[in-house]
């Protein structure tokens, strides 16, 4: 059996970190819903995520996005997050909402639109030395819609040379976290389009680079896992962006369609030593038609949830099931674990951090939701625009 004071401990350590974007206006393709009470500025995002922290205990730092969430004096800002309980986290980069990367950024045929998107870049690794935030998110929209609408090879050299600038500013404990995404917005090819040319580059640029994981970002039927495993046994793992998808988008709370898939990548996670090796585990999403902030707590109680049965996965039978050829005894092991309600054990895990045992009932009951309704009047909602 699991020891659970180790479990237990594993559980009070873990941090998830919340994106900025989730407290702001999103929507579709088509349409960004306003919603009352969404944040104004980003002093008023972290005034939001330090409500999630507060009644979860485990989400103590903001990932940031420029420029949706520019501001005069980073320091400031940082020192705002900080008089909250919070630290601000990893800085993402946006070179994908700009009228001059319609055919890309990094990888743009015109060298004048690649300056242009690598100086925003650098400018995103100033903001982490302003911050005092150790990842830089990269992802990128750029590939092509046609056959023959650019070279394929050259593409991936642009990208590789810009990387490579970028890589040699980053400071001794700032590292680059390389994101991919199959496809969409770019249907012919795109640039980083897998875990495979991402591991790529990152292993040509050196130990600060690793691979971004997001667990919407798969063809259907992608075993997630194994890309997890064989990532955090070549010690390229660098960061999870956590939601759940269904067809092309990535928006869905995590675990939120299936908590199995979600249960299985933590358990690879725990097996691979990734709650200790420095793995960022991130939310990426935006809540259209679901209340931000509660949105949010349930999705960091669902990693909590996750993670823990994966902690109370019996190692040591799960192994002499294997050593032994017990196929269906190896399985049983699992499916114990993932079968576990672990909400009663979060619910002490949670007293014993000296919070409410139901976070979603306490922060019902704490009145937020309804004070910045009352307070966040006029003024400009933050949300990107559709």
């Amino acid at each position: 059996m699991s020891d659970v004071p180790a479990v237990k401990a594993a559980l009070k350590s873990q941090a998830v970190e919340t994106p900025s974007w989730a407290y702001g206006n999103s929507g579709t393709r088509f349409k960004v819903f306003a919603q009352p009470g969404v944040p104004r500025s980003p002093q008023e995002k972290l005034d939001d995520a330090a409500q999630v922290h507060t009644f979860t205990g485990v989400a103590p730092t903001v990932a940031l996005h420029i420029p949706w969430d520019t501001v005069e004096d980073y320091g400031a800002l940082a020192k705002y997050a900080e008089e909250r309980g919070l630290k601000l986290g990893a800085i993402n980069s946006n070179v994908f909402q700009d009228d001059d990367y319609k055919l890309g950024s990094v990888t743009h045929p015109d060298p004048a639109v690649r300056r242009k998107a690598l100086d925003h870049l650098l400018e995103c690794v100033d903001i982490m030395d302003a911050t005092g935030s150790r990842d830089l998110k990269l992802w990128f929209s750029d590939g092509t819609n046609y056959p023959g609408q650019d070279d394929i090879a050259a593409r991936q050299d642009r990208l590789a040379e810009a990387l490579s600038a970028v890589y040699e500013r980053l400071g001794e404990e700032q590292r680059m976290l390389l994101e991919y995404k199959f496809f969409e917005p770019a249907f012919y090819t795109t640039d980083v389009p897998d875990w495979g040319t991402a591991y790529a580059h990152c292993l040509k640029l050196g130990p600060k680079a690793q691979v971004c994981v997001d667990t919407g970002h798969h063809a259907p039927g992608t075993n997630i896992e194994f890309i997890v495993a064989l990532l955090l046994r070549e010690k390229k793992l660098g960061a999870f962006d956590f939601n759940s998808r269904f067809y092309a988008d990535d928006d869905l709370m995590v675990g939120a369609a299936d908590p199995f898939q979600l249960f299985r990548i933590m358990y690879e996670v725990v097996r691979g030593g990734g709650l200790s090796s420095g793995v960022a585990f991130m939310l990426d999403q935006c809540h259209n038609i679901e209340p931000k902030i509660p949105a949010i707590i349930r999705s960091v109680m669902n990693v909590q949830e996750a993670t823990a049965k994966a902690l109370l996965v019996d190692r040591d039978a799960l192994a002499a099931a294997q050593r032994g050829g017990d196929v269906l005894g190896a399985n049983a092991v699992l499916m114990d674990a993932y079968n576990t309600d672990v909400r009663p054990l979060l619910a002490e895990v949670r007293e014993e951090l000296g919070i409410d045992p139901d976070p979603m009932g306490a922060y019902r009951d704490s009145g937020w939701a309804e004070r910045i309704v009352a307070e966040r009047v006029g003024g400009r909602q933050a949300g990107w625009g559709a």
